[in-house]
């Protein structure tokens, strides 16, 4: 199995534990995720020195008012390593509005420019952001993954445009009805799985730190959501991930 979004960084355990714990729940491959540059170096080493994993690094929403987001040509540096494989997460987050929103509305273009030029798949953070979201991304060219997917309003136009849509363990969550409702009707080439790790931790591992491991909860929840086989899907699954990352 593929987590596809996954802060290895910021998990409490090393990664070469949390790592170990994937590998014996049969997760082979993680796409870790950079959150600033400090973050995005950290984790360009793990990916470096640990098979099956590739880095996605960008600037969170959230820190569009850091002096990071003015740093981009660093950003590019890093993007250049083979083990980096995506643009991201970037967006906008309008719903905790940790930074500005015209400091969001001035990065994510940036950052969506930078992954046009390099021609590396872009992970997109959303919240209560919908419509403009979908208008930054009206004209980018490449392949665009929309992580813990959670704005039902917006499958219309990633079924449109072939987004990937990847659910996280909130779509496990008793109430996330809406959510699995979504997953039913995303095209079988275009769904994908994720953690969000250390965060959102699927229902069976609630209060507890999310880590790789877990996207079993997530496939299983999809798999049920969807009347799959799990292990069918599971394989479907790391297709679909080897195909918006361009794995090898």
């Amino acid at each position: 199995m593929t987590d596809t979004h996954a802060h290895l960084d910021a998990c409490a355990d090393p990664p070469e534990a949390v790592l170990a714990r994937a590998r014996e729940a049969g997760v082979h491959q993680v796409i870790a995720v950079g959150s600033g540059l400090d973050s995005c170096r950290a984790t360009l080493e793990i990916a470096r020195r640990s098979e099956g994993v590739w880095a996605a690094l960008g600037i969170h929403p959230h820190q569009a008012a850091d002096d990071d987001a003015e740093r981009l040509d660093e950003l590019r540096a890093l993007l250049a390593d083979e083990r980096a494989v995506a643009v991201g997460e970037t967006g906008l987050d309008f719903f905790r509005d940790y930074a500005p929103r015209e400091r969001q509305r001035d990065l994510f273009p940036r950052e969506l420019e930078l992954a046009a030029e390099l021609g590396k798949t872009v992970v997109i953070h959303t919240r209560d952001s919908e419509e403009e979201t979908a208008g930054a991304l009206a004209d980018f060219p490449g392949t665009v993954v929309l992580h813990c997917f959670s704005s039902p309003k917006l499958l219309p136009v990633a079924i449109a445009r072939d987004y990937y849509v990847s659910f996280a363990g909130n779509v496990t969550f008793p109430r996330a009805e809406e959510l699995r409702e979504a997953a039913r009707h995303v095209p079988p080439d275009r769904l994908l799985a994720e953690t969000d790790s250390p965060y959102l931790s699927p229902q069976p591992r609630r209060g507890r730190p999310n880590e790789p491991a877990n996207v079993v909860h997530t496939v299983a929840a999809l798999a049920e959501a969807r009347g799959e086989e799990p292990e069918a899907l599971a394989q479907r699954l790391d297709a679909n991930a080897a195909a918006a990352f361009g794995l090898t």
